[in-house]
């Protein structure tokens, strides 16, 4: 068996596994890569696949998400009930550990971010998560366009669906960041808590990622603590870091804290 036959191999059998069905193939075959090269038996190779990558998405997910039930109850909702959309909305990000976290500061959190650089036309989501579903918070021009990725399949057809139904310009991508971010020029890209998980694929995506980013303004976010609630220094951790990396980019930086979040805009 040839090493491409092999890498094949372990993709498969990865993706028999119900939580990773979805999941980017190339993302699958980039982690695969890297294990094959430390592990020697392919049930070990499996399993360190699907731990590394839920690790990186899995691990905010409580349960599958029911996206038949959440389409269907999208239909049933006009699009311009500001009340009913709001509610149905919060009732999802609820589902995800990110976008829950940020539910308690919706109504500023956007509006303190973009204000600066209002009229916002046009915004690139990175690694989205559930974070389209905070559409209805987003001081968005007119006819701006919103554009995202994320690396699970499913959640993007719901998400393209969601889309559909708000008459919102844009689309959803499947995609894998580690590849670089899809080259769409913007004028606002949001990298929200995402590069933590990023890096437990690779320690120095930062950096490449950041610079790959086809956008005038970043918004970059890091988590305050942990999914389990401990902060452990993770702030100043973060910022220490972030300060470091950003000083090689010529890019003004400046920073917000939010409950649970602390946010770092890239201007170029």
């Amino acid at each position: 068996m040839t090493a491409t036959d092999l890498l094949e191999q372990v993709v498969c059998e990865v993706q028999k596994g119900a939580a990773y069905q979805d999941v980017h193939p190339g993302l699958i075959r980039r982690v695969a890569s890297q294990m094959l090269q430390r592990k020697r038996n392919l049930k070990e190779v499996v399993k360190a696949i699907r731990n590394k990558i839920h690790q990186v998405g899995g691990a905010y997910f409580e349960r599958d998400f029911p996206y038949k039930r959440w389409q269907a109850e999208l239909t049933l909702i006009d699009w311009q009930d500001k009340t009913r959309l709001s509610a149905y909305c919060r009732n999802i990000m609820q589902q995800h550990a990110s976008t829950r976290e940020r539910l308690v500061i919706l109504d500023t959190f956007y509006k303190t971010l973009f204000e600066p650089f209002m009229p916002v036309r046009s915004v690139l989501d990175l690694a989205c998560g559930l974070n389209p579903l905070a559409l209805p918070w987003m001081p968005l021009a007119p006819q701006a366009t919103y554009l995202a990725c994320d690396m699970y399949g499913n959640l993007v057809s719901f998400l393209n669906g969601f889309l559909a139904h708000l008459h919102q310009n844009g689309k959803v991508e499947w995609w894998d960041l580690l590849e670089g971010s899809p080259p769409h020029p913007v004028q606002v890209a949001l990298l929200l808590k995402a590069i933590p998980c990023l890096e437990q694929l690779d320690k120095n995506i930062a950096l490449s990622l950041l610079q790959s980013i086809q956008a005038e303004h970043v918004v970059v976010s890091f988590p305050a603590h942990s999914l389990g609630g401990r902060r452990k220094g993770m702030p100043e951790n973060y910022e220490t870091r972030f300060r470091s990396l950003t000083s090689q980019l010529p890019w003004r930086v400046k920073r917000y804290e939010f409950p649970g979040e602390i946010v770092f805009v890239l201007s170029r």
